[in-house]
This record gives C-alpha cells, sequence and structure tokens, in this order.
C-alpha cells in the first residue's frame, strides 16, 4: 500500500512535532514554512504536564533538559528592582510560574526540526497560496513551487495564519488588548537566574529572563484600547515602545537602549476560538487552532499535545475526516481549560491605576507568603495552568528515537 502524503503549514512548535510521529509511522510529510530557516529566535517556552508526556515518548526530554534557560524561578520586583514576593520554580511535570523545564523557543524548535529532518521533506522560502480540496485529495498552489497535490493537510502557522484564511475566511482572533515586545540584550552584573518582573502602572509591565546564551530575555507588555499596533513598522513600533516606557525606571531605560537590535519582535497578545478545527481534509493545528495566548502559560504544551493526538488519529484511520473529528473531540477539554484565564488578566497584571498598582501587588505579596500563601493555596492557583486536564491516548506508532546531545 502507498504510503499516505501530508503537507504541514509552518516549521515552529507543533508542525515538526506532527511530522515526527507522522514520518515515522509510514507517511510522506512535506512541511512548508514562508521564512528562508528554522527561525531560532524567540524567549522562554516551558514544557509542561501532557507536553511533557510528549516529548518524553519522542526522546526528547533529556535534550530538552540539556537547554534549561537556568531559571530558578520568578520574583515580582518594586521600582527599584527589590523583590515584593517570589515564587521557586515547579517542582514537577505542571507547576509553578515558572516551569520545571524551560526552554527557548528557537532552540526547541531547532531540536524538534533536527528530529523530524530524517524523514521529512521541509521546504523554507515558500508559503500556500491556494487550497482545493475535491474530497478525495487537496491540490496545493504555492507562492514560488509548483503546484502539488496530498492526501491532507495541516496548518500549523500561528495564531494570525495567513493560509487559515484560505480555509476558514470567516475565523477571527479574539483580541485580548494586550501587546508585548520581545527582545534580547546583553546579560550585566544586575541579572540573575531569576524571572523579575515589574509592574510599571499606567497598564504597563516590563520583564526579565536568564538564559542559556550569555544574555538576558526582556520583555515589555501594555493594555491598550488601540488596535493594530502589530501592523506598524519596525521604526513606528519602537518609537511606540519609547513614548510608553519613557518615564519607566529600574531597567526601563536599560530595555529602550537595545530597542533597535535585530531581536526586537512585537506581537498583538489574543486567542483563536473557532467552532471546529477542519474542513474536509484540511485541518488546524497549535495557533492556528487553539491559541491559548501567553498568558496561559499553555501555548507549548498545546502545540505539543495537539500534534500527538492528531498523529495519532491520522495513523489510525484510512479518511483524514475521520481523524480530524476525533482529534478535536479528545482535545477540545484541555484547549477549553487553557482558554479561560485568570479571572481579569491580562489587566489585573497591567493594572492602570495607582489603587489597581496596589491591589495588585498586595494580591502577590499574598501569594508569596510561605504561611498564606500555604494555607489558603494562593500560589498555587496562582501558578498552575490546567497541563494535565486529559489523558494522553496510547496510540500503537513507532517509538520515537532519543536525543540526548
Amino acid at each position: 500500500m502507498d504510503s499516505r502524503s501530508i503537507l504541514i503549514s509552518g516549521a515552529g512548535i507543533a508542525g515538526p512535532t506532527l511530522a515526527s510521529w507522522l514520518s515515522a509511522s509510514g507517511w510522506d510529510v512535506t512541511v512548508v514554512e514562508r521564512f528562508d530557516h528554522v527561525r531560532e529566535q524567540g524567549q522562554n517556552i516551558d514544557v509542561r504536564g501532557v507536553g511533557r508526556q510528549v516529548i518524553r515518548r519522542m526522546g526528547l526530554e533529556d535534550a530538552v533538559r540539556d537547554r534549561h534557560t537556568g531559571e530558578t524561578g520568578t520574583d515580582f520586583v518594586d521600582d527599584t528592582g527589590r523583590p515584593l514576593a517570589g515564587f521557586a520554580a515547579g517542582a514537577d511535570d505542571t507547576g509553578g510560574a515558572t516551569a520545571e523545564l524551560e526552554i527557548l523557543r528557537g532552540q526547541f524548535a531547532r531540536l524538534l526540526h533536527d528530529h523530524s529532518a530524517a524523514g521529512t521533506e521541509y521546504v523554507f522560502g515558500d508559503r500556500i497560496t491556494g487550497l482545493h480540496d475535491d474530497g478525495s485529495g487537496v491540490d496545493v498552489e504555492f507562492d514560488h513551487g509548483a503546484a502539488r497535490r496530498f492526501d491532507a493537510v495541516v496548518v500549523a502557522d500561528g495564531l494570525r495564519s495567513r493560509t487559515r484564511s484560505l480555509v476558514m475566511p470567516d475565523a477571527r482572533v479574539e483580541e485580548l488588548g494586550l501587546y508585548t515586545a520581545y527582545l534580547t540584550i546583553p546579560r550585566t552584573a544586575d541579572d540573575n537566574d531569576r524571572w523579575r518582573v515589574l509592574t510599571c502602572g499606567q497598564g504597563r509591565a516590563l520583564g526579565l529572563r536568564p538564559d542559556n546564551l550569555g544574555t538576558t530575555q526582556a520583555s515589555l507588555s501594555f493594555v491598550s484600547d488601540v488596535r493594530g499596533l502589530d501592523r506598524l513598522g519596525h521604526d513606528d513600533v519602537v518609537a511606540v515602545l519609547r513614548a510608553t516606557y519613557a518615564d519607566v525606571g529600574w531597567q526601563g531605560p536599560r530595555v529602550l537602549e537595545h530597542l533597535d537590535d535585530d531581536s526586537l519582535y512585537f506581537e498583538e497578545v489574543g486567542q483563536a476560538k473557532l467552532p471546529t478545527w477542519s474542513r474536509g481534509r484540511i485541518a488546524l493545528l497549535g495557533d492556528a487552532a487553539y491559541c491559548a495566548s501567553p498568558i496561559s502559560g499553555m501555548g507549548t504544551t498545546l502545540a505539543l499535545a495537539g500534534a500527538y493526538v492528531l498523529a495519532g488519529e491520522l495513523t489510525g484511520h484510512d479518511d483524514p475526516r475521520t481523524a480530524f473529528a476525533r482529534y478535536e473531540r479528545i482535545l477540545r477539554p484541555l484547549v477549553t481549560k487553557a482558554q479561560k484565564l485568570p479571572p481579569g488578566a491580562p489587566g489585573i497584571a497591567h493594572p492602570r491605576g495607582r489603587l489597581g498598582r496596589g491591589l495588585f501587588r498586595t494580591a502577590v505579596r499574598a501569594a508569596g507568603s510561605p504561611l498564606l500563601g500555604k494555607v489558603a493555596g494562593l500560589a498555587s492557583r496562582f501558578a498552575t495552568p490546567p497541563a494535565e486536564a486529559i489523558e494522553l491516548p496510547d496510540y500503537p506508532m513507532p517509538a520515537q528515537r532519543a536525543v540526548t546531545a
């Protein structure tokens, strides 16, 4: 019997994970990525709960651990950088604002690409421009390459996927009113192994996180009633950030100094809440299907679990439409819980006024208190996403090769 063919759009986290499982199961897998290389930039991400189970089954847990960022916990600080409350990194698969297993997104993407590359055709620097599903297969048109036909197509290229609009032109992103800028800055003697967060007032926050590269990962996040700032050009984005954070002390001037560096990435935070994740022989995966936003702490876990479940169902069913329906039915409960953000988020962590800022600081002090936090369970509720909300099926798929280097 000839192997079945599948095209995956997106070489981030979900796409290569799906490629690994399907290629190991005998599928003819192609991944198309609009960038001309694996994007090795990106901030800290965590792997929790069922996501951790997936990388174990892939033989990748030790390799991820070898690339740990070194972050030991989270501190909320005052305007001078003095800790107001601290939370240790999680000690198990799920808990902690800082997970027990943290890795830079770019390093994880590279690891997943390399793990899947031997059995996958990667096409970089191209994108899908047309999808034509005739019921027995999908004819795909590309911006640069020749048209090709596949048994199924999976779109895994992000929250604001252009490819998704070819399948579901009515899909909309639920905006959360939050913007975040990420950048890498030189490490200084003042930096440590903690994720330090300053609520700056007027709807703003600033964060600094360690990495394993000898640099520091910085973030600037702010709430705004204005939509579309992420569509501005680089110079305009820099101007907005400089104006927004002009009066912020502590590490504010240091971060602003490096906004013109090449690492700057700016996004408007949102969620994808779609009534269905597939149409015919075309399915959505990862953020394109069910982005829960960085606020949830569940993005990577959802990508890994979704890819594993989708691969298992595709391998077990001849008709991809049946597999897509089962994938959604199994994963939807986990997504629903992940997308349920803390009450008031994101505004509660980005207070606009003095009163809100004071209340937030009081809350984190209470949650971080060894006595009150433990008695009231505040720390657990504050820092434990629902990463074990489902039990992963045990699919009869080939074991993955272990990678430790």
